[in-house]
């Protein structure tokens, strides 16, 4: 649908906002009447074409958005209004960052993301005193200038993701005292984070994200600050874990690095807590106990460190929790039973709202007021999901729950009690030392997508409850001790990858081709031979010697052996010797 050309009636009309509506088209001729026009939004639709020059005539014109369309830029237009609010993301842009943007000595935040801008950050656009500057998704390059984190400089956004940034960060700045959000991830900074960083009053959010910063000392920030989430993951930290954060942090992604020893016991004190990712580190020791003391904690995520010991029975006070992994280290024993009560696992909770953030921040000046959105996905999940590792995205985190226990030294029993979480979408303990049989209960975790139990001891046959799963598309229990028919109906007639089930000597059925013996054709029973002759042959032969003497006897009569009176002695006996030569 095209945006209507009746638009053009509406000629009082100041603030016009359609983003997000999948118009086509371009922008209708008919707008151009729009003279008190000033906030116009079409961003995030699918309008094409020329981007019309008669659109910078607007003269009361403050805050444009045209971002996120297929729109192409002319180079060669000079803005005649005076903006507060410019947004040309998503807009094929290329070269270096216009320069009739210092033109606009009114602009308070510029968003020129998702574009293919080259070069280093202009002199002026620093100068510029800009409170917003949105520049992720580009290819510039360069250090950043000291001058950007100036005391004088009313900063509050400053987003340069996925660039190619260099270099280390200025120590002064911590002078940007009005700072709020800092996103540096996915370039190529590197050396230790500023000490002056948590000098930073009111830091909401820090992604410093994929990197080379290292270092084994950390800032340490304000108790009772605002920093709200950290994302520290994919550099080359060393040293202990930091928890030198605001005891407001709900975020704290610090996986991918070179942390060692323990788990600190002061990490209790972010009571706030709901994701901590510390995935991909060298950390040791057990699991504690004061762990479980964080029950706001709905994603933990410790795969692949070298811890070891057991699994605490306390792990049923993360009542909020609904993403585990544990996979990946040391851990020996039972599994617990108390897995069976994680209430998060059980029942499905409201969407994790730490997950994807929309911060508002409100700009003003002396003839302007106005409330900026800024939505801020985190970076995805990465988790092994159906067999392969895979990015979970944060902004529909909310849905998925998963429990990965795979890859340990775990032993005995799978405890039955883990049939009780219904909201499970993802259960994996393979890779373990498991033995007994596979839970019937796991036929009422009836949102599992994938099930795997493969490369353990597990015994018997596989239970049919399994068949109740609607929505199961993996069940792998390869390298088992199985026995039995291979399951079949409902969604087990789409898992005929005969991996799944390979290296179970004692598993039957057409996924693996081996027949089943009570599916093999009897064979035929062997005739029986009796040393009696059939009572028929008998009667035949009691029947047949009086009647076919008879008979020959009559044909003798008839060709003349026998005269029909008897002849004198004389005769007689000469006849008998005729008899005697004729047989």
């Amino acid at each position: 649908m095209e945006i209507p050309t009746d638009i053009g009636n509406l000629s009082n009309i100041s603030v016009l906002k359609l983003s997000s509506n999948q118009f086509t088209g371009g922008i209708p001729s008919s707008m151009q009447k729009l003279s008190k026009l000033e906030t116009l939004c079409l961003e995030n639709n699918m309008l094409t074409g020329d981007i019309p020059s008669w659109l910078f005539h607007f003269e009361g014109l403050k805050d444009l958005d045209l971002g996120g369309n297929h729109l192409k830029w002319n180079n060669s237009v000079t803005l005649i209004p005076m903006l507060y609010r410019l947004s040309l993301k998503s807009l094929g842009l290329a070269g270096k960052i216009p320069d009739w943007i210092s033109t606009q000595k009114t602009l308070d935040i510029t968003d020129l993301s998702d574009n293919q801008l080259q070069g280093t950050l202009p002199q002026w656009l620093v100068e510029m005193g800009l409170r917003g500057i949105i520049l992720s998704d580009n290819e510039l390059t360069g250090s950043l200038p000291p001058l950007l984190f100036s005391r004088v400089r009313p900063i509050r956004v400053i987003d340069f993701s996925r660039n190619n940034f260099f270099g280390d960060l200025p120590e002064i700045i911590g002078n940007a005292r009005s700072l709020n959000i800092l996103m540096l991830a996915g370039n190529n900074f590197s050396g230790p984070i500023p000490q002056s960083i948590a000098e930073i009053p009111h830091l909401l959010l820090l992604d410093l994200s994929k990197n080379r910063f290292s270092g084994n000392t950390f800032p340490v920030f304000d108790p009772k600050g605002w920093l709200t989430y950290v994302d520290l993951s994919s550099n080359e930290f060393s040293g202990e874990v930091p928890m030198t954060f605001s005891q407001a942090t709900r975020v704290l992604a610090l996986g991918g690095n070179k942390f060692s020893g323990g788990l600190p016991w002061n990490m209790t004190r972010l009571s706030n807590l709901e994701r901590l990712e510390l995935q991909d580190n060298n950390i040791s020791g057990e699991l504690p106990n004061f762990l479980c003391q964080i029950s706001t904690l709905q994603v933990l995520s410790l795969r692949n460190n070298s811890l070891q010991g057991l699994i605490p029975e306390t792990i049923l006070n993360f009542s909020n929790l609904r993403i585990l992994d544990i996979s990946s280290n040391n851990l020996i024993g039972e599994i617990p039973t108390g897995f069976g009560n994680l209430v998060g696992m059980i029942e499905v909770p409201n969407p994790l709202s730490s997950m994807f953030y929309t911060v508002s921040l409100i700009l003003s000046n002396p003839s302007w007021s106005y409330e900026v959105d800024f939505s801020l996905g985190f970076r995805d999940l990465i988790v092994n999901w159906k067999k392969s590792r895979q990015g979970l995205s944060s902004q529909s985190l909310d849905i998925y729950t998963l429990l990965d226990l795979s890859n340990n030294q775990l032993s005995g029993k799978i405890p039955a009690s883990l049939g009780a979480l219904e909201a499970l979408k993802l259960l994996n303990i393979s890779y373990n030392k498991l033995s007994g049989k596979i839970p019937e209960s796991f036929g009422d975790i009836k949102n599992l997508e994938s099930l795997d139990l493969s490369h353990n001891q597990l015994s018997g046959s596989i239970p049919q409850t399994l068949t109740k799963l609607q929505q199961l598309t993996i069940l792998d229990v390869n390298n088992n001790q199985l026995t039995g028919r291979i399951l079949v109906g409902g969604q087990m007639d789409t898992m005929l990858d005969p991996n799944y089930h390979a290296n179970n000597s004692g598993l039957c059925g057409m996924q693996i081709h081996v027949p089943c013996p009570e599916d093999e054709s009897p064979a035929p029973k062997p005739q029986e031979h009796d040393n009696k002759e059939p009572w028929f042959l008998w009667e035949g032969v009691a029947i047949g010697y009086p009647v076919g003497f008879l008979l020959t006897i009559g044909i003798i009569f008839l060709i003349g052996y026998f005269p029909p009176t008897p002849p004198n002695n004389r005769h007689r006996s000469h006849s008998h010797r005729e008899i005697r030569q004729r047989i």
